[in-house]
């Protein structure tokens, strides 16, 4: 098989695993779980070990080979391709009785991402992107019919950009001169969508990125860690609709990208 078919076909084993996955996760969630702390302060749930064990579970049976890397389960194996896992991304909204937690899988190869999936079950909805192959939206369960192909905004000045940011001390270091978002619990959604034109998330781990940097750039926008960087493990970084991504990184002093 040639890359494209290869990427297809881990695409696919992506879509069967979430899907698994997402159906034991909404089952704990309809139930109600309570969230305790890890040691870095972070809340836990038993969906959240649940769910990971369930996606290495359908992964390592079609891929042996491969690597994992997960927010609850660590570190497995040694591989060029490594699937990075969050079971449960906003395990707070998640405990809460709030519908806006999401599962995510991204499968890096050779250090670069290939393969990413975000998927929505409360609010049955499912994002997914290949490198080269563009980003895409539809419900979930998946239906063909419901798909729609995902584009970033194409606003070209901060005086008509409307940007976003993980918190006040975050948007005060973006420029004074735009319209601040309205708060999401999304964002990345919305600019994926091109309903904003930037967000700014210095903050998490490279299981809450993995995924979102790659369908941010098949969208057509960019993204820098704060190394000047494409990273994912660098903490997070500068999301953005491409056009406006120099005069934002010049705001945030970021080294430039060559």
């Amino acid at each position: 098989m040639n890359g494209d078919d290869d990427r297809r076909d881990d695409l696919q084993l992506a879509f069967d695993a979430a899907d698994l996955a997402a159906e034991l996760a909404l089952a704990h969630f309809e139930a109600g779980v309570s969230a305790t702390l890890k040691a870095d302060g972070t809340p836990v749930t038993e969906a959240d070990r649940a769910v990971e064990r369930s996606l290495r579970e359908t992964l390592s049976e079609a891929r042996p080979d491969d690597a994992f890397l997960g927010e609850e389960l660590g570190r497995l194996g040694m591989s060029d391709r490594v699937w990075i896992l969050d079971p449960i991304d906003g395990t707070g909204f998640f405990s809460r009785g709030d519908p806006n937690w999401r599962i995510h899988i991204a499968l890096e190869i050779r250090g670069t991402t290939q393969v990413a999936l975000v998927t929505s079950p409360a609010l049955r909805r499912c994002w997914w992107a290949t490198r080269g192959g563009g980003s895409f939206e539809s419900s979930w369960p998946r239906e063909e019919s419901s798909t729609r192909h995902l584009q970033v905004s194409t606003t070209s000045t901060l005086a008509d950009a409307v940007l976003d940011a993980l918190d006040d001390e975050s948007w005060a270091r973006l420029p004074s001169g735009a319209a601040r978002a309205p708060a999401s619990p999304l964002p990345l959604v919305e600019l994926v969508r091109g309903e904003i034109d930037a967000f700014l998330a210095e903050r998490y781990y490279t299981w809450d990125h993995a995924p979102w940097i790659l369908l941010v750039e098949e969208a057509g926008g960019r993204f820098t860690d704060p190394t000047g960087g494409r990273a994912s493990d660098q903490g997070g970084g500068l999301y953005s609709n491409a056009i406006l991504h120099g005069p934002l990184l010049a705001a945030l002093h970021y080294p430039a990208q060559p």
